[in-house]
């Protein structure tokens, strides 16, 4: 089953908000617009279900973007969830990717760059609800990939994963012992035709990390190889 083309759109400012609308709209996307943060948890609160990606300001008064994503991704793992910024400064595009967030943009944007990494975020949630694999089970040490419920087990322990965060561990999982470069992950979970920088690898990573390995700060199964990328070690 496809993934529905509705979209949450949070956005404090008037022109920007129905510039995203109006682009979003002529490329075939149902938009739900809101002026806060606190419009926005109620939507998703109310209609999460229905809504594929959801796009968030960060600089809000009240309750920020941060706040919004962290409230999202407590109650669901697999909408994608793009950020917005009118900084580029590097610690917001960390701080959204650590809290879960797909994919960030920074202001100002274009039409055709927010309709192009909306359409990549879209198309990962809607194959990840579409995928159906012979294969039901990818195993490696005490992780259990399970294919069809997109889940990730450690010692039987339920470990929670967004869709970037599977991607990225099936792909690793399938790859074991081998090294993979940065440009290789961003172009196979982000696509060819994905606008950001590999800089994004990273920090999935290093959130990936925190949620699978005994000492993140000392990896035992996704290490780094310096000066290239990474590798799964079974």
């Amino acid at each position: 089953m496809a993934a529905p083309r509705k979209i949450l759109v949070c956005e404090d400012e008037d022109a920007i908000r129905e510039f995203e609308v109006i682009n979003l709209q002529r490329s075939g996307y149902e938009v739900v617009d809101v002026s806060c943060g606190e419009d926005a948890i109620r939507v998703f609160d109310e209609e999460g279900d229905s809504f594929s990606v959801a796009i968030l300001d960060i600089m809000m008064p009240g309750i920020d973007g941060f706040a919004v994503c962290k409230h999202i991704r407590e109650k669901n793992n697999t909408l994608g969830i793009i950020m917005l910024s009118a900084k580029s400064q590097e610690m917001d595009k960390v701080n959204g990717l650590m809290l879960g967030a797909d994919d960030y943009i920074t202001k100002p944007f274009s039409p055709s760059e927010l309709v192009a990494r909306v359409d990549a975020v879209y198309r990962r949630v809607s194959m990840s609800s579409a995928k159906q694999e012979p294969e039901n089970e990818l195993c490696s040490g005490p992780f259990v990939l399970n294919i069809r419920s997109r889940s990730l087990t450690r010692d039987g322990q339920k470990i929670d994963l967004t869709q970037v965060e599977f991607q990225l561990m099936e792909h690793f999982m399938r790859n074991p012992n081998v090294a993979l470069d940065r440009s290789t992950l961003l172009t196979t979970v982000w696509g060819d035709s994905y606008f950001g920088d590999d800089k994004i690898v990273d920090v999935n990573v290093r959130r990936l990390r925190m949620k699978i390995e005994p000492e993140p700060s000392n990896p035992k199964y996704l290490t780094t190889v310096w000066g290239f990328g990474y590798k799964w070690v079974e």
